[in-house]
């Protein structure tokens, strides 16, 4: 059955047919995003939902969709999608970071340009037949110093447009290296030192709690005076009240806002201020954006839910339509590791190491790493997947680390578990041979080669005669049809364990007679997705 995608808000014709031609049965509802209720009664119905700014993705409409997998935004901002109520419901969110990037970055520089020559107020005051010439004096840019705030996609872009237009660049960004801006042409330098030398300031950052109200009464205390501030970011990341106060006491010269605290803005402390230039959110407002997210985002999601590849996601690592066929059973294997020790350990996990050895420490190991929380933490949550599991291991307190290395043994590669109680530490490896089907090759530090059934029952015990007759005869007398088993042991005499592959979950009454037993220290059922 093909997946199902419901298209909220508007998105283009040849948008809607990528999602047709890539194999995927799509609803486009283009108004529905405005009706609540509407769209929370019928969402249950989809796999993916894409929408533009309209939409509001919220916890309530998050908890009516039963059968959600993806939510992709058309556009960089993911303001209106409750990413922490769809992560817990194993929702992936994507948008669509690079689709608008010029568009947005050319309009900072024309609220720049703007600001400089004061060119609205200019163009209404001519307008009303007043010709004002020596009211308008502006600025140029040519050789002042810009000071870019984030310098990513967007903020990249501005740079490279600015050094073009002979501006001296300085950027703040705590991810841009030394080396990356030199290449750029820009001076890397702190945020205080940002503020003390810039003429105009243009922002390009996310709204975090790290970058809200970066700029303040405070900050802007330590600008050059006539300092002209830009923000196609966010609202959010520039104190209005602040900033208006500093441009009616002269303080600042100017400022160019596309993005307000509180949108639709109906009102701000900025409006009605000499030399302020506002527009409604316009960052992204050309034809060519517009249609490229739109495309990108049906791209985007139509991959995910045809082909398993997730690109531009929000909260999971993304995975290349190239890597996810090589992945697949990778990911298959991590989930089974997972699903191994989450259901023979008994008492709270604390700390979790995954070793990625040999070529499975070049793959995406953060894919494999969510594929294998989700095996582990399936025990005790059933609908859980490699969204929502990484963010409930997090909630739990449990230390995730990672380690990778150069091959070191037979296998071209093999992921390791091992987890730690208060009581036990457990341990597992695993690998896939070339038909792609998941392998346990260690339990216990004790080797074997056991193809994983979806049936599996699992015990320790001494090395000592008669093990292999005692749980023949127990599952016998219980009716039980042992198809095949693994066994192996540390040395002989020493610690031993079993693998026994059965065509049906063995009742916990049967475990429990084979516990009785001297001989046997452990017994456990175990059941593995290998579908």
């Amino acid at each position: 059955m093909a997946p199902r995608v419901l298209v909220s808000d508007e998105l283009s014709e040849t948008a809607v047919q990528i999602f047709r031609d890539r194999g995927v049965d799509v609803d486009f509802q283009p108004k529905l995003g405005k009706d609540k209720e509407k769209l929370a009664e019928i969402i249950g119905n989809y796999d993916g939902l894409a929408i533009r700014s309209a939409t509001k993705a919220t916890e309530k409409l998050i908890a009516a969709a039963t059968n959600l997998k993806v939510i992709g935004r058309a556009g960089i901002g993911v303001d209106n999608v409750d990413i922490p109520a769809a992560s817990r419901r194993g929702i992936i969110v994507m948008n669509t970071p690079f689709g608008n990037s010029i568009t947005t970055a050319e309009h900072a520089v024309a609220m720049m340009f703007a600001v400089a020559r004061q060119l609205p107020a200019a163009d209404a005051s001519t307008q009303a037949g007043k010709w004002e010439k020596s009211k308008f004096m502006g600025v140029e840019i040519t050789g002042k110093t810009l000071g870019v705030i984030g310098c990513g996609n967007i903020g990249g872009i501005v740079c490279q447009r600015a050094i073009g237009l002979k501006m001296h660049v300085v950027g703040y960004d705590p991810f841009l290296s030394k080396e990356r801006a030199l290449e750029m042409g820009v001076e890397k330098v702190e945020l205080e030192e940002l503020f003390e030398r810039a003429d105009f300031i243009t922002l390009h950052v996310p709204l975090t709690d790290k970058t809200r109200n970066i700029i303040d009464k405070d900050a802007l205390a330590k600008m050059k005076d006539g300092v002209r501030i830009i923000n196609c970011a966010r609202g959010g990341l520039v104190v209005e009240a602040d900033l208006a106060e500093a441009i009616k006491s002269g303080k600042v010269a100017g400022a160019g806002f596309d993005v307000f605290e509180v949108e639709p803005a109906e009102a701000s402390p900025l409006f009605g201020l000499p030399n302020v230039v506002c527009t409604p959110h316009l960052g992204a407002s050309t034809t060519e954006a517009q249609e490229n997210v739109a495309l990108q985002v049906a791209e985007q999601m139509s991959d995910y839910l045809v082909k398993g590849a997730v690109s531009n996601a929000i909260n999971m690592p993304s995975i290349t339509a190239e890597e996810a066929p090589i992945l697949k059973p990778y990911i298959k294997l991590a989930d089974c590791l997972g699903a191994f020790v989450g259901q023979v350990t008994e008492t709270p996990i604390k700390e979790i190491e995954i070793l990625f050895d040999g070529a499975t420490a070049q793959m995406n190991t953060k894919a494999l790493t969510s594929a294998l929380l989700a095996g582990l933490i399936r025990t005790q949550v059933s609908d859980v997947n490699m969204v929502s599991a990484p963010i409930m291991i997090k909630e739990k307190g449990i230390v995730v680390s990672e380690v990778k290395r150069d091959k070191t043994g037979v296998f071209d590669g093999y992921i390791k578990l091992t987890v730690k109680t208060d009581e036990q530490t457990r341990s597992i490896a695993g690998t896939c041979f070339s038909d792609g089907k998941p392998r346990f090759i260690q339990i216990k530090g004790i080797n074997l080669d056991a193809e994983v059934g979806r049936n599996m029952v699992y015990t320790t015990n001494g090395d000592v005669p008669g093990i292999i007759g005692l749980l023949g005869t127990t599952f016998g007398d219980a009716g039980v049809n042992i198809a095949n088993f693994q066994l192996g042991r540390d040395a002989p005499g020493g610690d031993a364990i079993a693998l026994l592959y059965v065509d049906a979950p063995v009742p916990e009454a049967v475990l429990a007679k084979l516990r009785e037993r001297k001989e046997i220290d452990s017994a456990k059922a175990l059941v593995f997705n290998i579908d």
